[in-house]
C-alpha cells in the first residue's frame, strides 16, 4: 500500500469534490515563530478539516493519514456535530477513496 500524508490526501479530495461542483472550506495552518499554528479562536481547536458545501448538503470531513489518530478535541466536534440534523460527519482516510468519491459524487 502507497503511504498518503494527510496534505496530499487533502488536496486530492478536494481536487476531486470540486470536480463534483463541491464549494469547500479548509482553514490553513501558518508559520509562525512558535511552528505551525492554525488560527482558530474560542473553541475552535480540533474542528475538522474540511466543509463541504453543495446543493442542500453538508459535509464535515476530518481527514486522517491511514493509521492517524483523533484528538479529544476532533472526537468533541465529531461528535457534537454528529447531533445536528442535516449534517454528514465523516472520518475519512486514503484507504476510504472509493467511499468518497461515491459520496461526492452522489446528488441529494
Amino acid at each position: 500500500m502507497t503511504i498518503v500524508s494527510e496534505r496530499a490526501f487533502q488536496d486530492q479530495v478536494v481536487t476531486l469534490a470540486h470536480l463534483f461542483g463541491w464549494t469547500v472550506a479548509h482553514f490553513r495552518p501558518a508559520r509562525t515563530a512558535r511552528g505551525w499554528r492554525t488560527p482558530v479562536a474560542a473553541d475552535g481547536a480540533g474542528f475538522p478539516d474540511l466543509v463541504l458545501v453543495k446543493e442542500g448538503r453538508l459535509i464535515c470531513a476530518e481527514l486522517k493519514s491511514q493509521r492517524g489518530k483523533l484528538s479529544a478535541a476532533q472526537e468533541m466536534w465529531l461528535g457534537l456535530l454528529s447531533a445536528v440534523p442535516g449534517i454528514r460527519v465523516v472520518v475519512w482516510r486514503p484507504g476510504d477513496w472509493d467511499d468518497i468519491a461515491s459520496e461526492l459524487q452522489r446528488g441529494e
